[in-house]
């Protein structure tokens, strides 16, 4: 207990220094009338590890894990209990768990089971883990879902694996006599949730087909334009013969750039969104019932360094404005891949501020260049010593270093659990930037370009018309304290509730005063400013 105290009071003083720290005067001029786009939502997926907490782990520890992600509730003195997602992703195995070594795929926290089953029934048992997670987060009041699919049924694959044969293969791994039956396999599934009660808003039927997937690593195919929009066709036509409410949620591109420039190494598979937006193409898929219009991409090995982040995202909103502007855009799956100089890169997991603050920034060019309407990180939990996860599970160490590490069995059963900083940066935008609530302009009076504010402050705002608020994010990237001017400070209330992630922080609720508002160093915060 005095060791608990003397850290509380520590706390407590380093928060008391930067309240009563001077700081960098910097105003907001927040302007409500310039509207750009409606937030649907921040979202996270269940993939790999969730099959094992879910179905294995103690119901306290596994239940915690899920108020971390789901809750909008607040503790008895304000602070969050949770995250709020509003999306969660289902994935929708190809059956190499049931493989099992047979698989090619050695790691078996990277395989899948299967709802379809050799003799062609349905087994809705399977997944269990995964089912437990999901109606978890319905009944948190997540308000969308995905199921997500990255390979067919090994029954219907070209060569009977959840990876591609290879040899220079580009095109979808799924037998031509099959096609009509993986097309059939996933509205079957989408369907059966319907009539669970647990239905899918969305269904993602592809995942990086710019990439070959012959590593055995993990389940995957590749595919060309064509093959996407053939596809397409075909689950667009039985989602509606069926009548279902699930939207196909198209895109999953691997990187920005296949979305609107030509890849020579990619050909069939580049210019995404002229190929599929635009209604002068002939894979425009526009014209379908089901297909929802927004259209995804993956933010990997765009961001760094802070020069490409930009101009990427720059490039990505001009090029959908050009094409087809009735799309939106949806970033719909992150982690630390690329090496960069902050945080080094993906290998060796990272609980603080550094990897939280890296993710931050991508989120916050992401909304407010590329102007996304929902912001999806990959895996919400991992076992492993990576910078993947929002929720870390180990055995008393800093997690699983390789495929055969002996912890890897025992971690499918019990072990201990942390939240990460970047679970509550990202929380600093998924609690409080709700779904239908619209982004809208904001001015800083320090001089600085895109660029230079990537590396000290980038401030972002949305509007809630429902409960007459302005939701501003902050992220503080640099070492300095900032003392905020908020300009036309008489149209809000004088009491701001206000929210800060940083190294002695997490999601933490303060009150302040609207004209005495500070931001401290390498930190994210939440303002709420509620309208008069």
């Amino acid at each position: 207990m005095r060791g608990t105290t003397f850290i509380i009071a520590v706390l407590i003083c380093i928060s008391a220094s930067v309240f009563g720290q001077k700081g960098k005067l910097i105003s907001f001029n927040i302007e409500p009338e310039r509207e750009f786009q409606v937030i649907h939502s921040f979202g996270a997926s269940d993939a790999w590890r969730c099959q094992f907490i879910g179905l294995n782990w103690p119901e306290a520890k596994k239940q915690q894990m899920a108020r971390w992600l789901f809750s909008k509730e607040l503790d008895k003195k304000g602070n969050p209990l949770g995250i709020g997602l509003s999306m969660w992703r289902f994935y929708l195995g190809a059956g190499s768990m049931e493989q099992g070594d047979s698989s090619g795929i050695v790691n078996p926290w990277r395989r899948a089971e299967c709802f379809l089953t050799a003799d062609g029934t349905y087994d809705w048992s399977k997944h269990a883990g995964q089912q437990w997670f999901l109606k978890q987060a319905l009944k948190y009041g997540v308000e969308n879902t995905m199921a997500f699919s990255i390979s067919a049924p090994v029954f219907y694959t070209v060569n009977g694996k959840a990876f591609s044969p290879g040899e220079g293969r580009t095109t979808l791994n799924v037998r031509d006599d099959y096609l009509d039956d993986y097309a059939r396999f996933l509205v079957d599934v989408c369907q059966y949730f319907e009539q669970e009660g647990l239905g899918f808003d969305y269904l993602s039927p592809f995942n990086e087909p710019q990439w070959s997937w012959d590593n055995p690593t993990q389940e995957g195919t590749p595919a060309t334009n064509e093959d996407l929009f053939l596809f397409t066709h075909l689950l667009n036509h039985e989602m509606q013969k069926r009548g279902l409410k699930t939207q196909l949620a198209l895109g999953e591109a691997a990187e920005y750039q296949f979305l609107y420039q030509k890849s020579n190494k990619h050909l069939g598979a580049s210019e995404q969104f002229y190929d599929f937006l635009s209604p002068e193409s002939p894979y425009y898929v526009g014209k379908y019932s089901h297909v929802a219009p927004l259209f995804s991409a993956h933010s990997y090995f765009t961001t760094w360094p802070v020069e490409k982040l930009i101009d990427v995202r720059k490039k990505v909103r001009e090029s959908l404005d050009k094409i087809n502007p009735a799309f939106d855009f949806w970033q719909s799956e992150f982690c630390i891949l690329e090496k960069n100089d902050d945080i080094k890169g993906g290998h060796g997991r990272d609980l603080g501020m550094g990897t939280a603050l890296y993710v931050a920034r991508v989120i916050h060019y992401d909304l407010t260049l590329a102007n996304a309407t929902s912001w999806q990180w990959w895996t919400a939990i991992t076992q492993c010593n990576y910078k993947d996860g929002l929720i870390y599970i180990d055995n008393g160490n800093d997690g699983i270093p390789s495929q055969n590490h002996p912890d890897n069995e025992k971690l499918k059963y019990d072990g201990h659990f942390h939240d990460s900083k970047l679970l509550w940066a990202l929380g600093n935008y998924s609690r409080f930037v709700r779904p239908g609530m619209v982004r809208v302009n904001v001015l800083l009076d320090d001089g600085n370009d895109l660029y230079q504010q990537a590396r000290s402050l980038m401030v972002s705002a949305y509007k809630n018309n429902i409960a007459d608020e302005i939701v501003v994010v902050a992220v503080n990237y640099s070492d300095d304290v900032y003392d905020v001017n908020i300009n036309n400070s008489e149209r809000y209330e004088k009491d701001v509730k206000t929210y800060i992630t940083s190294e002695t922080h997490d999601l933490a609720f303060f009150r302040e005063k609207i004209d005495n508002l500070k931001i401290a160093p390498r930190s994210v915060k939440t303002i709420i400013l509620k309208i008069r």
